[in-house]
């Protein structure tokens, strides 16, 4: 399908690849519309849902300015896929130990790694000269350092480790009977504090103006200052460490898995990508700040992830670079209620049966992760058959949920 809204109550027009948009995430999209900072039009995924100050799965295109709030508490949040040579017929009858030793290996909500394994794995210089990078950040706003205890230590210990929500680890099969490995994280605690950090100053930088906006949420630094600047600084840092958590966690689940399955090789690069970032990109002619708040890229050719919930199919997708929505996809299924609405409505027994075959946790924890609480995947893949291709169909058989 293609484009089937279109809002032109703002600055500038809404182009929406869904029809299903709750009335509140309308109004969102609405006051969206209406700054000043917006000369092109707004490119709504079919995974739309409400969101803080703007609606989960939009593509945001600015030229002089960036939201933070858009952006998100957690900055790079994304996902990686790898595919072993193994099948099916390759995994043990019960994935129970399977799952227990891979939520040994990578630490699940809270959790996070021992020192003693900091020492071991990132001592010194981490990865992507992270630590150093910091230090320059952190040097220009030392109100971060008051945002959470032990700072520098936490920072580190997280890296290579879950979280909790709509985080997951997941082994998939595709339609060739092909073992996948498949994570859902993102910058963690430490993405958490810089986003409000920036997200505050947004807000106070705006001053006496903060009152014109339809959502104080929606407060902008504009370029050519120094905390524009230092924004731009900092959220790249973060959309880094959330590559490396990824890239860890993927190593570590590798050697989970060694005691349970045959040897085995990966096949190929992993897939990975962004799904809460902003970037610098040109898209007709025009140099443009492209915020994606739940949505990938899709440019042509590039591949991608768009999973389902954790009792629903996932998709490994190739863009196909459609220029109204700057080159952009849904990021999975979306969200049809709220959490707090999916404990009241469903029950422990309706997570099992919606899990049945799965080897998952299916304890009132995770009650608010239940499939029933998102959309229809495949109805999401229907309606933005214009912006990907799909490449492999995953089915899960076992989930680890923070």
């Amino acid at each position: 399908m293609a484009i089937q809204m279109t809002l032109n109550k703002g600055r500038v027009p809404v182009r929406i690849w869904t029809r299903e948009v709750e009335y509140a995430a309308l109004q969102q999209l609405e006051n969206l519309s209406r700054l000043p900072i917006l000369e092109d039009p707004i490119a709504v995924m079919p995974d739309v849902h409400l969101g803080t100050g703007a609606t989960v799965g939009t593509v945001i295109p600015t030229r002089s300015a960036i939201i933070p709030a858009a952006v998100g508490v957690d900055i790079g949040c994304g996902m990686n896929a790898l595919r072993l040579d193994l099948e099916a017929r390759h995994l043990p009858d019960n994935l129970a130990g399977l799952r227990a030793a891979i939520e040994a290996a990578v630490p699940v909500g809270f959790g996070q790694h021992r020192r003693s394994l900091l020492r071991e794995r990132v001592h010194g210089q981490t990865p992507l000269n992270l630590a150093a990078r910091l230090d320059v950040i952190v040097g220009r706003h030392p109100e971060l350092l008051k945002m959470q205890r032990r700072f520098n230590e936490t920072w580190r210990c997280q890296l290579g480790t879950l979280g909790s929500g709509n985080h997951f680890i997941e082994l998939c099969l595709d339609e060739a009977q092909g073992l996948w490995i498949m994570l859902h994280s993102g910058s963690r605690g430490i993405g958490n504090i810089i986003g409000r950090h920036f997200i505050a100053a947004a807000r106070k930088d705006m001053g006496r103006h903060l009152h014109a906006l339809p959502d104080k949420d929606l407060a902008y630094l504009s370029e050519g200052s120094s905390l524009f600047d230092d924004y731009l600084e900092a959220v790249s840092w973060a959309q880094d460490y959330a590559l490396e958590n990824r890239r860890l966690m993927l190593e570590l689940v590798l050697q989970a898995l060694v005691p349970y399955l045959p040897p085995f090789q990966v096949q190929g690069e992993a897939i990975s990508c962004h799904h809460n970032y902003v970037s610098r990109e040109v898209h007709a002619g025009q140099s443009l700040y492209i915020t994606r708040k739940g949505a990938i890229r899709a440019g042509a050719g590039e591949l991608g992830i768009v999973p389902g919930s954790m009792g629903d199919r996932s998709y490994i997708v190739r863009g196909l670079g459609h220029p109204a929505a700057y080159c952009s996809s849904a990021h999975g299924a979306g969200r049809r209620m709220s959490r707090s609405e999916a404990k009241r409505r469903y029950t422990r027994r309706d997570l099992v049966s919606q899990t049945r075959g799965i080897e998952c946790r299916k304890d009132g924890g995770v009650l608010d992760e239940i499939p029933g609480a998102y959309k229809d995947i495949d109805r999401v893949m229907e309606n933005q058959a214009d912006l990907v291709e799909v490449v492999h169909t995953l089915r899960q058989v076992l989930c680890v949920k923070g």
